[in-house]
């Protein structure tokens, strides 16, 4: 292995020079690379010596082009069985994101520094939030490559914050802070608002539904794929056995632990029977379908009948403009928009409700019971998101009452 001067003679009688690094990989064939400056060269020297060393170095010519190894990575994911939506989102990071502007590069010739300049570009045009999702893509990218042995080493794993377990990302979520009842989970008292505003009115249509999520914490694909196969009012109780993705294709929950079952409340109980009987039959047996039986969009139900809802019990918000001041209308009163416009609001509020003390009016249920009627994977999951609000246990009359008892014994 070596690094030696090439010299030749142009067309137009000049005189050329190069640096050229000769050397043999890990399998014996011999490889001859080029640069234009000797301190590449040297630098390329130093890290095949330790490449071909460790048995990991993939020549430029065995090697296969960023863009080339996006395609058959978004081909792995298809065949694993990946949702359509994951896969239209993972496209999106590759051909829109990766290709254009490093997709012509070799996997080989690939460096930390190269990764950490196309991720300063993707800050240039992209959130932060995207930015993390198109590099963590590249990452897979680089690993399946790996695997196939096409590339030897991963570069974005390598950069100075991955090494440090994903501390932005910590330090990212720490920055938004915890759920907050009355910020992001609607309060008890809000939650009776919308009730009472769901009795007449534009959102009155989606109160079996609006109802139904409030109480049972039914993420919004398991509201729009719901059957009537799985609700048993007999026995007052829902099964949660499928779901209805964003392209309202029906398949089964993301998890096996979403497979669930979940106790109804006696009001609950009878909506839903006064719902079945008034409402036509779906084709699909779905519970909430649209008014042809067919499966209703998450955009329709959080429009017309969570926010409509919300407008209709006054539970707004002021709407600002670019500048941060409060919109108003032609007639100068103030513009407001429904505070939660999510779904995933009303999750929150079960699983607060599920939480709370009895006194308070909730079911004060304990952690594990709060993960099973959630549909969460791990109790780890639970906790991070919801453990704030579970009582502590050693809060005023709690605490004086254990002082007292220790004392006197």
């Amino acid at each position: 292995m070596s690094v030696r001067t090439r010299r030749w003679r142009s067309p137009a009688g000049e005189m050329k020079s190069a640096w050229v690094v000769d050397y043999f990989d890990q399998h014996g064939l011999r490889h001859l690379k080029t640069f234009a400056r000797k301190r590449d060269a040297d630098s390329y020297h130093a890290q095949v010596a330790l490449d071909v060393r460790a048995g990991a170095h993939t020549a430029d010519s065995d090697s296969i082009s960023v863009a080339q190894a996006g395609q058959l990575w978004l081909q792995d994911r298809a065949a694993a069985g990946l949702e359509p939506t994951t896969l239209v989102a993972y496209g999106i990071y590759v051909n829109r994101h990766i290709t254009p502007r490093i997709g012509a590069a070799k996997l080989s010739q690939l460096t930390v520094p190269t990764a950490r300049a196309f991720e300063d570009q993707l800050r240039v045009d992209c959130s932060s939030g995207l930015v993390r999702a198109i590099m963590r893509a590249l990452g897979a990218i680089l690993a399946d490559a790996q695997e196939r042995g096409l590339v030897a080493q991963n570069v974005v794993r390598s950069l100075r914050r991955r090494r440090h377990n994903g501390s932005e990302h910590r330090h990212d979520k720490r920055r938004k802070g915890k759920l907050k009842v009355g910020v992001n989970i609607p309060s008890p008292d809000e939650i009776r608002a919308i009730i009472a505003a769901l009795k007449t009115g534009v959102a009155s249509r989606h109160r079996p539904l609006l109802l139904t999520a409030i109480f049972t914490g039914l993420r919004a694909s398991e509201l729009r794929g719901l059957r009537w196969d799985d609700v048993d009012l007999k026995r007052v109780e829902l099964h949660v056995r499928q779901r209805a993705d964003a392209l309202n294709k029906i398949g089964r929950p993301k998890s096996l632990a979403g497979e669930r079952t979940i106790p109804l409340s006696p009001m609950l109980v009878n909506i839903l029977r006064e719902w079945k009987l008034a409402s036509s039959p779906s084709e699909l047996g779905l519970v909430f379908p649209t008014e042809r039986g067919k499966v209703q969009t998450r955009k329709s139900i959080a429009e017309h009948g969570w926010q409509a809802a919300q407008l209709a019990a006054d539970v707004t918000a002021p709407v600002f403009d670019s500048h941060g001041r409060p919109r108003r209308d032609q007639h100068g009163k103030p513009i407001v928009a429904a505070k939660y416009p999510g779904l995933h609001a009303l999750r929150h509020f079960y699983a607060s409700w599920c939480i709370n003390r009895k006194v308070d009016g909730g079911l004060e249920l304990p952690p594990k019971l709060v993960q099973e009627r959630l549909g969460h994977t791990t109790i780890t999951m639970t906790m991070d998101v919801y453990g704030h609000l579970f009582p502590r246990g050693d809060d005023g009359a709690e605490l004086a009452a254990a002082e007292k008892a220790f004392l006197q014994g």
